[in-house]
């Protein structure tokens, strides 16, 4: 009886259950994961890529880009260039920035260049005839065998090593234009006819004996 009643409350007795644990969320495998992160880093090296080769192709088909230029000529760069044969007749090029720029053979017929910068230029063989150069800085530059045939450069520099060999300056206006003293010995060797614009003789200008 007493067997009896043990194993009646044994059976009739709770076993204590253990806590349900939480569900972690699903990881993806690692090898998705991984996959991910490589595509992403590819396509964001090709929009890097991308992006470089367009820089690069509108660096090299716009100098302006490249230069930061001066002068109104519209959006053209002129400075340290080379511009060789280029047309500039009768063009408004006011203070435009020509430094060190290559003008071999560049026309400026009849050109306004008030004020333009050709320091260190190379200006061999330009034609200048008729343009308005007054004030425009010629020092260091190389005018030599140009046409200066009619221009009116009042007041331009024309300092340091400036060589105007060779070039035609019949009735160039040369009123103010500080010259070495042989440059202005050799311009008076050539020097002839009067400026249209101005009415002055060239010699007159280069007080020439």
């Amino acid at each position: 009886m007493g067997v009896l009643l043990l194993n009646n409350s044994l059976c009739s007795a709770k076993i204590p259950t253990k806590p349900a644990l939480p569900l972690l969320p699903k990881l993806p495998p690692a090898s998705v994961s991984l996959s991910t992160s490589r595509s992403q880093v590819v396509r964001d090296l090709a929009k890097t890529g991308l992006l470089a080769v367009l820089s690069a192709s509108v660096f090299l088909s716009d100098p302006a880009l490249a230069y930061k230029g001066g002068g109104p000529y519209g959006a053209g760069v002129t400075r340290g260039q080379d511009l060789t044969g280029m047309d500039f007749s009768g063009k408004t090029l006011i203070k435009q920035d020509f430094k060190t720029s290559i003008l071999r053979q560049a026309n400026f017929k009849g050109a306004k260049l008030l004020g333009a910068s050709f320091f260190d230029a190379d200006l061999t063989g330009a034609d200048l005839s008729d343009a308005d150069l007054r004030s425009a800085d010629f020092s260091l530059a190389n005018v030599t065998k140009a046409n200066l045939s009619n221009a009116n450069l009042e007041g331009a520099l024309a300092t340091g090593n400036t060589s105007f060999r060779g070039s035609n300056i019949t009735g160039a206006d040369f009123t103010d234009v500080p010259l070495r003293e042989d440059q202005r010995e050799y311009l008076c060797k050539v020097a002839d006819g009067v400026n249209p614009t101005t009415g002055n003789a060239t010699r007159e200008t280069l007080f020439c004996n």
